[in-house]
């Protein structure tokens, strides 16, 4: 796969749904402790429903994400397309409120 196909992927997989998480493993199975904290804190804001892609599964996404959003680790948090950061800014996001805040914008578009 091309560079530019995998961006392409990538825009398409951020685009296509409000609230895209980047992260080693799953939802249900993080393969690392900043992924499970990126979960926990989407749970906490109430976020049950959004698009996680498992790095592990693909070398083109994982390598690709990095160059996307220059940003060089894992995860990394999507909201309306926007690149938002990853487990450190999502937790102190949280802790002053301005993540719910985005978040829930997202709900009421939905």
């Amino acid at each position: 796969m091309t560079p530019m196909d995998i961006k392409q992927r990538i825009k398409d997989q951020v685009t296509g749904a409000p609230v895209v998480l980047y992260m080693k493993g799953t939802p249900q199975a993080p393969q690392c402790g900043f992924s499970a904290l990126a979960v926990q804190v989407l749970n906490a804001c109430g976020v049950r429903d959004f698009a996680a892609v498992n790095v592990l599964a693909d070398a083109d996404i994982r390598q690709g994400i990095k160059e996307y959003a220059n940003w060089p680790t894992i995860p990394q948090l999507y909201i309306n397309g926007e690149f938002i950061g990853g487990s450190d800014i999502m937790r102190e996001m949280y802790q002053s409120g301005e993540l719910q805040k985005l978040l829930e914008a997202t709900r009421q578009k939905a």
